[in-house]
């Protein structure tokens, strides 16, 4: 099935906030990741969703890296997992986070989890059994490359949010230089969900957001933002703004956007070289201010 051309739709926005509002109107966020020498992701991913809105947010880590992760931002909440000298997220964790997850909003999946054989299992009960909505990004997709069919039929909408590399170990296709090819591709990978509750982000100069049927080019952004941690921003950019009650496709539209906005906003200051991922968080107020 051909993709339609490309979605002229408006970029959605965020409703005002209520005078009589308090935080729990605004997302419940879990963040699922971290690992030994991987502790910035996931600090990464909670500090985005909370300059993106989210009214609370709590990140799920090893134990063992629990106090370092605290130690990025103290409007978080940390959970631990495991004992003390664990150095990833484990299969005997999957009870608790799945009960941690069911008083959530909106989840994020992957960022900073390493690649320990037994994440996989981990990643698969977790993407299978949630009923809330998720994003997948970094080691949480690669765990899905081991057996994709995964992502078939899922309980509860999906974002995939894959950069090139991890969209060709995903699909088993080099993404295509022409956007769009590289959006019928991504769109592809949407429909092998035959409940067509899965939406890709595949990223790159000129993001593509597809949901299968149509799909979105991204305009923001400049190369400046190739540079470890700008993912794991939009991942909880994307997560925070799902928290609010946008759907999968506005949310990954805005989302894109606004990442993409904050990492120019932070060029224009900084110049491209320089910048880094905690960059874009600390721009991301003045992109929501300028839409």
């Amino acid at each position: 099935m051909p993709l339609a051309d490309v979605s002229d739709e408006p970029l959605p926005s965020l409703a005002p906030r209520c005078a009589e509002s308090h935080k729990g109107d605004y997302g419940r966020v879990l963040i699922v990741g971290g690992s030994r020498g991987m502790a910035g992701a996931p600090a990464l991913a909670g500090m985005a969703a909370l300059r993106s809105g989210a009214g609370l947010v709590t990140v799920a880590v090893p134990r063992s890296i629990q106090s370092t992760v605290a130690g990025f931002e103290p409007s978080f909440m940390t959970l631990p997992f495991g004992t003390a000298d664990a150095h990833s997220l484990r299969g005997e964790d999957v009870d608790d986070l799945l009960q941690a997850a069911d008083q959530m909003t909106a989840i994020a999946l992957g960022p900073g989890l390493g690649s320990e054989p037994f994440t996989t299992g981990l990643v698969h009960d977790l993407y299978c059994r949630i009923e809330q909505p998720m994003i997948i990004d970094a080691d949480g997709l690669n765990a899905l490359t081991q057996d994709i069919r995964q992502i078939d039929s899922p309980v509860a909408p999906r974002i995939l949010t894959p950069h090139p590399g991890e969209f060709q170990r995903l699909s088993g296709e080099k993404c295509a230089a022409e956007t769009a090819k590289r959006a019928e591709q991504a769109a592809a990978l949407c429909r092998q969900d035959t409940s067509r509750r899965t939406i890709v982000v595949l990223k790159g100069h000129r993001t593509i957001v597809t949901d299968g049927e149509r799909f979105a080019v991204n305009a923001t952004g400049n190369p400046g933002m190739a540079t470890g941690g700008t993912g794991d921003c939009l991942t909880g950019i994307i997560t925070a703004l799902v928290g609010q009650s946008l759907s999968s496709w506005d949310a990954a539209r805005l989302g894109v956007h606004v990442h993409g906005l904050a990492g120019d906003l932070a060029t224009d200051d900084l110049g491209q070289t320089s910048l880094i991922a905690s960059d874009v968080v600390d721009y991301l107020p003045q992109a929501f201010l300028d839409l």
